[in-house]
Parts: structure tokens; C-alpha cells; sequence
């Protein structure tokens, strides 16, 4: 069967689960992994075509995708901020909104210049993409990274190492942490903040898939993990140091508050790309 064939009877099959656009990026992400063959190569060659073994193979990748699997779980990677993720079950999908969060810690430490070693640590790390990156974009940057999980650890691992960045990670349970043992002139966090409450509104395909321990909060305590985190940088954060939260989008002025009551100043809030509360930073 010609390629271009069997790209519109895959967009076709999935177009009443995701718009026709999503379909049709799952296409070429996919063509692009497992063939190595690009947009412009399939329009500059509409002949091409696949075997049947490859056609059962696409077929395989299409019924998962219709149980609403994540295309970055079946593919095994993920990009993020310009970089290359393995991601499993085990680790959430990195996310743009994320990204955004990254550009602003290194928008935030260009302005100073980077003169000195900058120590970082990242707080619930998951598959390391906000540690990674960190380190990778700045050159002088001691990057430190923790998390609950070990199968995530191990994903975080591998990633450094196909970034050829250096983190050291640890296994830690933050909420039963009582000091980082050293000073960081960065602290951030991405961690579970989605009440119970708004599961209704998270997708199928991540609710159905992601891990649960990286997304949930009980609705009574939404800010368990924000208000721990800014116990822990009251100790463990330098002078002129930096706090950094991706927070949720319903709880910005509570996380506000929160920050402000424990003596954090210059708490600054930015929306994301899609106009929701998104991220934070402050100091103490």
C-alpha cells in the first residue's frame, strides 16, 4: 500500500477521538521514528509505500492509539525544550507549559550573569526533563535532582546520560524530608497538584495512563507538596536565592498566599501560553 494511502486511512480511523490535525501530526510523528522518513520525503516521493509487515506493525500503533494511549508512551520518547526524553508509565509526559517554566529560571539567571557556580536542585524530577535541561543550558550549573520513585529515577538516569548532562538524583520522599543538607541557589518544583475534584477534566488518555502519584492531591490539601517545599527552602535556599513552582492553574492566589504567609518576597505569578496561572517564582 502507498504511504500517502495509509495516511488517510489512519487519520480517518482516529478523527473521532482526536481532530484531524493531532491525527495527522501522530502520522509523521511516528513516520519519522519508526521510518526515518520526513513530511517533505513523503511529498517529494508520493510512491513510497509500505509492506505488509509494516502495515501490520502501523495497524498495532493505530488500535492502541484508539484506546487513547499516548503516542509518546508507544513511541517510547518524548521532546522536550529541544531535547530527547525516554518516557514510560512510569514518568509523566513532559509538557509545553513546562517548558515555559524552564525558559524562565534560565531568562531569570541570564540576568545575573552567571557568574558564579549555580547549585539547583529539582523536586520530584520525574523523567528529568526540567533538571536535564537545566543543565544543559547552563554550563556552570551543579544540578541536583529527587524523586519518590524509583522506576522514575531510572528513567531520569538513562535521560541524562543520552543528554550527556551530569544530575546527581536521589530517592526521596519530600513530605517526610526535614532539610536538603545543602544550600541551592534554585529551587524548583513541578509536583502533583491536580485535586481530585478536577479529574473530570483531565483527558482520558492521561488519566488512563500517566502515573497517578505524579498528578493527584487530595482536594483537602491541595498545597501539601507546595507548603513542604517552601518549608525546605526557608532552610535550604542561598541568599539572593530563587523558588520556583509550576502550579495549578484554579490555586494561584492560594499559592500566593501560601508563599506569602511563610515570608517570601518578590512573588511573581505568569500565565502560560494558554492564558491559565501556570507558574510562579519568589524569595525569600
Amino acid at each position: 500500500m502507498k504511504i500517502k494511502q495509509y495516511r488517510t486511512h489512519f487519520i480517518l480511523e482516529l478523527t473521532p477521538i482526536y481532530d484531524s490535525g493531532e491525527a495527522e501530526s501522530f502520522f509523521y510523528l511516528i513516520l519519522e521514528e519508526k521510518c526515518h522518513l520526513r513530511r517533505i520525503d513523503l511529498a517529494l516521493n508520493p510512491d513510497l509505500t509500505f509492506s505488509d509487515e509494516e502495515i501490520q506493525d502501523w495497524n498495532s500503533i493505530l488500535n492502541q492509539l484508539k484506546e487513547e494511549i499516548p503516542v509518546q508512551y508507544l513511541l517510547g520518547k518524548a521532546s522536550f525544550y529541544g531535547l530527547d526524553f525516554e518516557v514510560n508509565p512510569s514518568v509523566l509526559i513532559p509538557r509545553p507549559e513546562t517548558e515555559e517554566l524552564v525558559e524562565w529560571i534560565l531568562e531569570s539567571q541570564k540576568s545575573k550573569g552567571n557568574s558564579q557556580n549555580v547549585k539547583i536542585i529539582d523536586i520530584g524530577t520525574g523523567s528529568g526533563c526540567i533538571a536535564i535541561s537545566l543543565a544543559k543550558n547552563i554550563p556552570n550549573a551543579l544540578v541536583f535532582a529527587i524523586d519518590v520513585s524509583e522506576k522514575a529515577l531510572a528513567i531520569a538516569k538513562k535521560n541524562a546520560k543520552i543528554n550527556g548532562v551530569n544530575v546527581t538524583f536521589f530517592k526521596k520522599n519530600i513530605l517526610e524530608t526535614e532539610d536538603l543538607e545543602q544550600q541551592f541557589d534554585i529551587i524548583v518544583s513541578n509536583p502533583p497538584y491536580v485535586r481530585e475534584l478536577e479529574k473530570k477534566e483531565i483527558k482520558k488518555n492521561v488519566l488512563d495512563n500517566e502515573p497517578h502519584l505524579a498528578l493527584f492531591v487530595e482536594d483537602n490539601d491541595a498545597l501539601v507538596f507546595y507548603k513542604k517545599i517552601a518549608e525546605l527552602a526557608q532552610k535550604n535556599l542561598s541568599q539572593n536565592g530563587e523558588l520556583f513552582f509550576e502550579i495549578n492553574q484554579y490555586l494561584g492566589k492560594e499559592t500566593i498566599d501560601l508563599l506569602g504567609k511563610m515570608g517570601f518576597k518578590n512573588i511573581e505569578l505568569r500565565q502560560d501560553i494558554y492564558g491559565n496561572d501556570r507558574m510562579i517564582k519568589a524569595k525569600l
